[in-house]
């Protein structure tokens, strides 16, 4: 029989470290796992020399889809059972702030057609409104987009002239950067009334809540150069309304390597420990980027462990220190544990 994760506790006489994985360059690279991911949750399974499983978590910038169609789709790739309840996405935060906004009408942006639709409204947004709605209710909102079938069949009918939209929500990467950006500039210079008339920032007594759910300017997919992320579109965004006002507009950021994301894992890591009845040390985060993944973990004084696998190139200064730097996933979780538990 396998010890407990207590009896193991009780031998080290210490808690066991816990784990916080990134999933891009980490796990997965685009449409394929790498390797050395099937290998390093088999040793967080069981398969190392205490026969015991340890606690971990997924962090991850990306999303667009629920948490249980990702983690089901994760659970086929890996071969090991993942829980919705470990997959954090960058959005899965918003779940925070549903409660504010559960019967307003919310701008959210990103993803294919109405997914993040669906997602938010699973969150609590219950009248969550895509910018596809809004080019239905106007074409001419952005005359050099018509919708295609698919496009129109996600549609809801909706009159925004007279619906104030209060909050901007963007979930995930938008797929029509021209579009968002020009239905973010109307929602926000017209104080939540799309085509209405421009109002100064400083007359409006409830400005407009504009929230972006993940900052990385780069990621890491099957192509050989990394790809623009969500945070190119808030610079793309913020440079054009600039432009058009002078300054750039307030906003709130989530998504690694902010304090409010690092805040939720850690609560979600506990109610994952209290799940398995047992308690962890240290904490490790195990990343690809160091500017999301490292900064983050550092913040928080968590361990950091950089991989080579992703974003970050081998043979360069990684921005942010880690306490290890390795080649892949396998070694990071083997170092981790060599490191905890020597001597047992």
């Amino acid at each position: 029989m396998r010890p407990s994760l207590r009896r193991c506790l009780q031998a080290v006489a210490r808690p066991p470290p816990a784990f916080v994985f990134d999933i891009d360059g980490v796990l997965i690279r685009g449409p394929s796992v790498l390797p050395a991911a099937k290998r390093a949750l088999a040793i967080l399974e069981g398969d190392n020399p205490f026969k015991v499983k340890l606690p971990y978590i997924l962090l991850t910038n990306g999303g667009g889809v629920s948490e249980r169609y990702r983690s089901e789709k994760l659970t086929r790739q890996l071969g090991f059972k993942i829980e919705p309840e470990q997959y954090i996405q960058a959005h899965t935060v918003l779940k925070t702030l549903s409660h504010k906004y559960h019967d307003s009408p919310v701008l959210v942006l990103g993803g294919k057609l109405d997914q993040v639709r669906q997602v938010a409204i699973d969150y609590g947004f219950q009248k969550a409104l895509t910018p596809l709605d809004v080019l239905s209710w106007n074409p001419s909102v952005w005359p050099f987009h018509q919708l295609n079938p698919s496009e129109q069949a996600s549609t809801l009918p909706i009159d925004f002239s007279q619906t104030r939209i209060p909050a901007i929500f963007v979930f995930h990467d938008p797929r029509n950067w021209a579009l968002d950006i020009q239905i973010i500039c109307d929602v926000i210079q017209s104080a939540g009334y799309i085509g209405g008339p421009h109002v100064p920032l400083h007359q409006q007594k409830n400005p407009v809540e504009l929230v972006f759910c993940n900052p990385d300017l780069l990621w890491k997919s099957d192509f050989p150069v990394n790809r623009l992320g969500q945070g190119a579109f808030k610079a793309a965004f913020q440079g054009v309304f600039e432009g058009l006002t002078g300054s750039q507009y307030p906003c709130t950021q989530f998504g690694k390597p902010t304090k409010a994301t690092y805040d939720f894992a850690a609560h979600v890591l506990q109610e994952r420990l209290h799940k398995m009845n047992g308690h962890a040390g240290r904490i490790y985060m195990i990343g690809d980027n160091p500017d999301s993944d490292i900064a983050g973990a550092n913040a928080a004084k968590w361990e950091s462990v950089l991989v080579r696998t992703g974003v970050f190139a081998a043979g360069t200064t990684p921005s942010h220190q880690p306490t290890h730097e390795v080649q892949d996933v396998e070694e990071a979780v083997s170092w981790a544990i060599a490191r905890e538990f020597n001597g047992f």
